[in-house]
């Protein structure tokens, strides 16, 4: 393949990423006809077709899987030596692409870069919010952000985030007149307000320790979310009990907006994580977001 094509690839490996056309177009800034133009044409002169097309999804074919296998670690050399190279300047540069979910970027990533980047204005970041865990090392993010301290191996763990803890709550309308909330087995009596996140497929369960006794419970009720924002909403109109962080809940409990309930049985936790690839040789710049972002 000549030089000139390499863009190709990149083209390629945003629709494996997106599983979409006009995603991986979106965010390449071209049109969605002259992405599926640019995959038509590799896929023309590699001779081989890359993807499965339907009208509802995207998905590689065996030739992309390997090409993609083959690709990803090339390009991610690439990055490093570029980044390497944005150290003999005067002032630290570079990009930096991060994937943390809504709550971790309003909460900790964006108080403390908006403070960060006005000294360093060649420091370019790029902030995806998902609350799906990303293979960063295929999808070419060089951080990641998790709660708890657990990260698969291979892979550098920097605290950036104080202890969390989980509130169960509802409204004192839907309270009213209900079986209280001792155990987490009440909950059965309950209407809950479920999530169903896109890491999981199935519905959340919500979970409990007391005593070093840690129970999963499996809610029902009338409303299903994948975001914990509407559930909020949800719970603050009084359709039922809702599970979520902590600090999302604290300024509606204080203003007896929200009752807590099972308040026992939520204990601390590991707060959110930064990971990284163990073998990745830290640029300038990703060194100064991360001495911005640990904790303590």
């Amino acid at each position: 393949m000549s030089r000139e094509n390499y863009n190709d690839l990149v083209a390629f490996l945003a629709v494996a990423r997106e599983g979409s056309f006009t995603r991986a177009a979106a965010q390449l800034g071209i049109t969605q006809s002259a992405m599926s133009h640019i995959v038509r044409g590799l896929e023309t002169r590699l001779g081989i077709r890359l993807f499965h097309r339907t009208t509802r999804s995207v998905s590689l074919t065996e030739a992309g899987e390997r090409l993609r296998a083959r690709v990803v670690p090339q390009f991610a050399e690439i990055d490093l030596a570029l980044d390497a190279l944005s150290e003999l300047r005067d002032r630290p540069s570079g990009t930096v692409r991060i994937t943390c979910g809504a709550h971790g970027i309003d909460t900790v990533l964006w108080p403390r870069l908006s403070k960060l980047l006005a000294g360093y204005p060649d420091i370019r970041v790029e902030l995806i919010a998902d609350s799906r865990l990303h293979d960063i090392a295929a999808e070419r993010f060089d951080a990641g952000v998790r709660l708890g301290e657990q990260v698969a191996p291979g892979m550098v763990s920097v605290r950036i985030g104080p202890d969390m803890r989980m509130a169960a709550v509802a409204s004192p309308a839907y309270l009213d007149g209900r079986r209280r909330i001792i155990a987490p087995k009440d909950l059965s009596d309950h209407r809950c307000i479920n999530l169903r996140f896109m890491t999981q497929g199935g519905l959340y369960a919500w979970e409990f320790e007391k005593r070093k006794r840690e129970l999963r419970a499996h809610v029902d009720g009338q409303l299903i979310f994948n975001d914990t924002k509407h559930a909020l909403r949800a719970a603050l109109d009084g359709f039922g009990v809702a599970y979520m962080l902590e600090d999302m809940v604290t300024s509606h409990v204080a203003a007896g907006r929200l009752v807590r309930v099972l308040e026992d049985w939520c204990p601390p936790f590991p707060g959110y994580h930064l990971y990284y690839l163990s073998r990745r040789k830290p640029s300038q710049a990703f060194g100064i977001i991360v001495d911005a972002l640990r904790y303590g």
